[in-house]
Formats: structure tokens, sequence, C-alpha cells
């Protein structure tokens, strides 16, 4: 039986995390950090990869990981999404690893590489668009020659794992004939790259059948576990609405006494709840190997995307004049908000993909 409740080990994390952030990421700093070309503070990236021991949650012990599952990465995830803090880890630490995951872990390059991924000394990730759904086929480069754009966390990676047409590739970024260029994204706090290679040299991984599998099961990871950062956005969005809403006074009583601004908070709750047990249901799933992993991930992708936007929407329209300006961090919210609703698959494109796997006609 699914358990969508948190372990105490899983509490623990939850606040090793949430302490580390609210004590190195504050709001001028984040407001100031996405302004800049390279967001990501190496500082706070070694101390959740390294000191916490995150980027090492799915690698086994025996590769210098915790050999912990994906519930203890959701969790680190819904507390990366509280904060927006740009940190590579959904590409990086889940994506990229589960793809490592999928290949002969008993080879040298593989598990070099996933020994150095867990330390937090490097980071790799898959180059795909963001936009790349677990279900859905993409276009593989012709060998190491090509451009990718829309990579996320290109710019902060030191290893690229490149699905071509012949197998895949781990290439490092400072390599000949490999250029990441910046793209201007909608969501600062998350990065995207255009990867150029011409001609490039890199480690060959696996052949294209198995490096198909090993795609399929990054892909799915990331999107069951973006789940949880939508939740944690989610999460934020509300409780800082409601906050606000108690402290702002209009007609001499606090604007969240108003009935309409109550309907529509409790209906955020509502949704937000729900989110959670979506959220919980996938990371649960792809923990324990379920069979209906693929149903449990479609629907919390299908969901949870939409909850998240409605909430930073709330979020911004509910603070009002101050939701609207740049000083507040309501804005990265939304950006980020938006920007999930199409990672790793639209929640049309998840829609779609549920109604395959329950066997109904797929909405028109």
């Amino acid at each position: 039986m699914t358990d969508l409740l948190y372990s105490e080990t899983e509490d623990d994390l939850r606040s090793a995390v949430r302490s580390l952030l609210a004590d190195r990421v504050d709001t001028p700093g984040l407001l100031a950090s996405v302004e800049s070309d390279t967001p990501y503070d190496p500082q706070v990236w070694a101390s959740l990869a390294a000191d916490i021991g995150a980027a090492g949650l799915l690698v086994p012990e025996k590769l210098g990981g915790q050999g912990a599952s994906h519930r203890e990465a959701a969790v680190v995830l819904e507390e990366l999404g509280r904060s927006v803090v740009p940190a590579p880890y959904l590409t990086g630490s889940v994506v990229a690893t589960e793809v490592l995951l999928g290949l002969d872990t008993g080879s040298g390059p593989v598990a070099e590489l996933l020994t150095r991924l867990a330390s937090g000394e490097g980071v790799a990730v898959l180059t795909l668009p963001l936009t790349a759904a677990p279900g859905a086929s993409h276009t593989l480069l012709p060998g190491l020659t090509g451009t990718v754009a829309g990579v996320a966390d290109a710019i902060a990676a030191q290893v690229l794992l490149v699905p071509t047409q012949e197998g895949l590739y781990a290439v490092d970024t400072q390599a000949p004939g490999v250029t990441v260029d910046p793209l201007v994204a909608l969501d600062l706090t998350r990065p995207l790259a255009a990867v150029t290679f011409d001609h490039a040299q890199g480690k060959f991984l696996a052949d294209p059948a198995t490096s198909r599998a090993a795609v399929h099961r990054g892909l799915l990871a990331g999107a069951g576990l973006l789940a949880s950062e939508q939740l944690g956005l989610a999460e934020w969005c509300l409780e800082e609405t409601v906050r606000y809403t108690r402290e702002r006074h209009q007609f001499n009583r606090p604007v969240g006494g108003f009935q309409a601004l109550k309907h529509r908070m409790a209906q955020l709750w509502l949704e937000v709840v729900s989110a959670r047990a979506a959220a919980r249901n996938a990371a649960d799933a792809l923990a324990t190997g379920s069979p209906e992993t693929e149903l449990a991930v479609a629907v919390a992708q299908a969901y949870c995307g939409r909850v998240a936007v409605h909430a930073a929407e709330e979020c911004v329209q509910l603070h009002g004049g101050i939701g609207m300006t740049w000083e507040h961090p309501a804005h990265l919210y939304l950006k980020r908000a938006k920007s999930d609703a199409v990672a790793l698959g639209s929640p049309g494109a998840h829609r779609t993909e549920l109604a395959s796997l329950v066997d109904l006609p797929a909405p028109r």
C-alpha cells in the first residue's frame, strides 16, 4: 500500500535543508543573483550537495552515495521549490543521475561519474531540451555534432550526457568543440542554454537501445519528482498569501477577513492538499519500483503543474500592488511555476499519456 506520510528521516532531512536555505538564501540576495549571468551560489550548492549529502541520495552507497530513495529526493525538491533557489538538483542529481543508474554501473566511466556526482564535486546534465517528456520521441544528434537548444542548467555543468544516434556519450563542457551559450529564459532561477557540438570528443557510455531506456528512466524520475518541486512552490505561495492578507488592513480590518478572499484561499488550500497526495504518490511509486509508476507520474504532472501556476497567480494578485513589483519575490515563483508547467512534458502531454495508460480516449 502506498504510504503518503513523511517518515522521521524525511522530516529530519527537510529540517536540515530548510535551515540551510534559510541561513544562506535571503530575498535581496536571491533577487540580485538572478540578474547575473550565473545565478548559482557555489557555496550553497556545496553545502546542499556535499555537506548534507543531497546530491548522492539516489546513488548507491558502494558508489559513494547515500543509498536513499526518491522519497528523500522529493523532500529536497519540495524545499528547493519553496525557496526557488537556483540549484542544478533536479537536472543533475535526479535526471542525469537516474540516466547513469540505468546503465552498467560496474563499468569504469559510469561508476566514476556517479561517484563524482554523489560527492558534489561535479554536475552533469542530460543534453535534451527542458521540455522533453518521458514518453515522447526525441531528435538525436548524428554523432557529437549539432546544437541542442533549451538545455536547463547546462551553464552549471561540468559534464554533458549526450544521447546521439550512435548511443550515449559523456562530454566535458570544457572539451574542444563544445560551446554552451546562455539563452534568455522566462525563469531566471533555472537558466537555459544552447549547447553546440562541433565534432566533439566524449566517452562512450551505452549503445542506442540501452541509451533510450536510460534516458526514459531519467526523464520519468525527473517528471515524477518535479511534482514535489511544484508542491513546495505552491505551499510557499499559499502560506505567504495567508500571512500577507492577515497583516494587510483595509477599512480597519485584515483583507484576509473578506469572504471573497477567504474562499479563494480555501479553494487553493484544497488544491495544494490534493497536489501533495499526487506528488507523494509519484515519489513513492518511483522509490518502490511500482508497476504503476508511469501512471502515478502522469497523474502528478497532469495536476501539480496547474496547481503551482494557480498558486503563484493568486500570490501575485492577492498581494495587490506589492505583488507586481520587482522587489517582491512573487514574480520569481510565477515564472518558475510557468516554466515547470512545460518542463519534462506539459500537463496536456501527460493527460494524453494518462489516457493511453488507462485505455481511455484522450481529450481533443
